[in-house]
């Protein structure tokens, strides 16, 4: 990175961080991203890292993560015993391509604002139905579907300068029956898909979130237990420009990898055992 583009470090109040933003801004939080690429637009940095908002936050109505939140802190977060869903926060921790120092800087929020395929913490919180509370800079707020959030490849529904400020995930959601499917060519690679599968206990629902392979997030709801056949055609009408492409895999690669993965989640969840 170009360090003279950078002419400013600045910190604003932790209720309205972006209340100046102007163009050449970005966001600081971990960095991990930001300090690894040239950043030849930009002129001043806005600080989060001493806003000490919440990180880990669990109620009776689900789990509030702040968007600061590092990844080492959310993998080590421990959750109640009845969020049956709750070992899918170490796996998507676990599918980051980097070290445990990236993990000791990078942020639930930064991996979620970066909108790559392959961001976990996307597919972490698409699949337990989150929504994200997001805050412009004249200090209004909206919240948004995470299925919504990410619009394509490193592309989002952000204004300039608006912030994710938090990530809220349902109870009902974190006490679902989880399970996932997820591929890379290399034991630590990039995740060339990323499947989760999660069933209501007591019904026989199925919601199949499908990422990595695809630009975007798709999330499938099927009210009950789809057959093969079913489950097959809802990916094959899955757009072509939707699948993703590159060293990691061809959008036919992906898309066959996903079919057969989803079969496995399908029948893993319809069993009530592991395949």
């Amino acid at each position: 990175m170009d360090l003279n583009t950078i002419t400013e470090v600045v910190r604003r109040p932790s209720d309205r961080p972006g209340a100046d933003w102007r163009e050449g801004d970005a966001w600081l939080a971990g960095g991990t991203w930001l300090f690894s690429v040239e950043q030849p637009d930009l002129r001043r940095l806005v600080d989060l890292t001493t806003l000490r908002w919440d990180t880990l936050v669990p109620s009776d109505q689900g789990l509030e993560i702040g968007a600061t939140c590092t990844i080492r802190e959310f993998y080590t977060f421990r959750p109640p015993a009845d969020w049956t869903a709750g070992p899918l926060f170490g796996t998507a921790c676990e599918a980051f391509l980097s070290s445990f120092k990236v993990w000791n800087a990078a942020t639930v929020g930064g991996n979620i604002c970066m909108s790559l395929p392959a961001g976990p913490m996307i597919t972490l919180t698409v699949a337990l139905e989150a929504r994200y509370e997001l805050w412009a800079p004249d200090g209004t707020t909206r919240t948004v579907d995470a299925l919504d959030f990410v619009t394509g490849n490193h592309e989002n529904v952000l204004a300039p300068g608006e912030i994710l400020r938090r990530i809220e995930i349902p109870v009902h959601a974190l006490r679902k029956r989880a399970v996932h499917r997820r591929f890379t060519l290399t034991r630590l690679g990039r995740s060339t898909v990323f499947l989760v599968g999660t069933r209501t206990p007591g019904h026989d629902d199925l919601l199949l979130t499908v990422t990595a392979g695809t630009t975007r997030p798709v999330r499938m709801v099927f009210d009950t237990m789809p057959d093969p056949p079913t489950l097959q055609q809802s990916i094959d009408v899955i757009p072509s420009d939707v699948w993703f492409d590159d060293p990691n895999g061809t959008p036919g690669h992906r898309r066959h990898l996903t079919k057969h993965l989803a079969e496995e989640i399908r029948r893993e969840l319809a069993s009530g055992s592991p395949t």
